[in-house]
């Protein structure tokens, strides 16, 4: 029987077994959701014996037939997404300065980073959001991108600091053989790597940090959530409450999913299957053999002639 790297491969009658449990575990979740739309669709009569529409009702939707509705939301939108875009960047930024102060040699470098990283990767993003915005009085908008830069960059600033520490050592030796600094060699060598190889992890980093740009709503940033949800509910009626709500969330299910769609877009490019294209060129699989080997391991007579 064939193995793989973990686990034995499964039998036939592994697979049957297999295929079963999905099929079941299928039919229930087809099932549970058919029964949450059929619910959710019900009439409902108060305490009072009014009776009150399903949620899935019409009435409950024509609001969305108005432009205005639509351009609130799309302000929404763009303001989640500004929020974003420039605490990602940020986020970035205090992840490589994190990353470069972790894998440092000298202690007194990368023991107080060490200790600030954790500091960060600790602390709730909305308590950082809330402490920048009593403290500092930036105003919603910088609180929260200073709350996701920061929590998100310590994040990044570690898988930075994993993928340079999982390089071989021979990348480093080798720029330090041809006379770059150990700060060039980071710099020049090792880094474009780590990021590289970590760029799939990173870009689901992101992700989350899109998602946590809701918590701005606490701090009183007119987000996504807090335009839609509040403002437009409040303007509109409770009955609206729950159609406003599940437009939101496909919104963010659509962003995020991109992002998400990205990612494994990314992770296939620079994988093992980029790896694999590249030894199936002619040459290059003796090259980088020859390259790989010390002069000693050729066979070749190194003794000045």
């Amino acid at each position: 029987m064939s193995q793989s790297v973990l686990y034995d491969a499964p039998g036939p009658k592994a697979r049957r077994r297999s295929r079963i449990i999905s099929i079941v575990a299928g039919v229930l979740v087809i099932a549970g959701l058919a029964w949450l739309i059929i619910t959710l669709g019900a009439e409902r009569v108060t305490a009072g014996g009014v009776t009150q529409p399903g949620l899935w009702d019409a009435s409950r939707w024509d609001i969305f037939l108005d432009l205005a509705v639509w351009r609130a939301i799309g302000r929404g939108v763009l303001a989640t997404l500004q929020m974003a875009a420039v605490a990602a960047v940020l986020a970035i930024v205090i992840g490589i300065l994190f990353s470069f102060g972790r894998t440092a040699k000298a202690r007194w470098i990368r023991i107080p980073t060490a200790v600030v990283l954790e500091f960060f990767r600790g602390m709730p993003v909305l308590l950082m959001m809330l402490f920048v915005l009593l403290v500092f009085s930036t105003g919603s908008y910088w609180a929260g991108v200073a709350g996701l830069a920061v929590y998100n960059g310590a994040i990044i600033g570690e898988i930075l600091r994993a993928g340079i520490v999982a390089l071989p050592k021979g990348q480093r030796e080798a720029g330090l053989s041809i006379g770059l600094t150990p700060i060039a060699t980071r710099f020049l060598i090792e880094f474009p790597q780590a990021f590289r190889q970590m760029l799939p992890i990173i870009i689901a980093q992101l992700v989350v940090l899109l998602k946590d740009t809701a918590l701005a709503y606490i701090v009183g940033y007119t987000e996504l959530l807090r335009q839609v949800v509040n403002r437009l509910s409040n303007f509109y009626g409770n009955e609206y409450f729950f159609s406003l709500f599940f437009v939101v969330l496909l919104i963010y299910l659509a962003i995020n999913l991109t992002l998400s769609w990205i990612a494994r877009f990314v992770a296939r490019k620079t994988g093992s299957h980029a790896g694999a294209a590249a030894a199936k060129v002619p040459g290059v699989e003796g090259t980088q053999a020859i390259t790989m080997q010390r002069p000693a391991d050729t066979g070749l007579d190194q003794t000045p002639r």
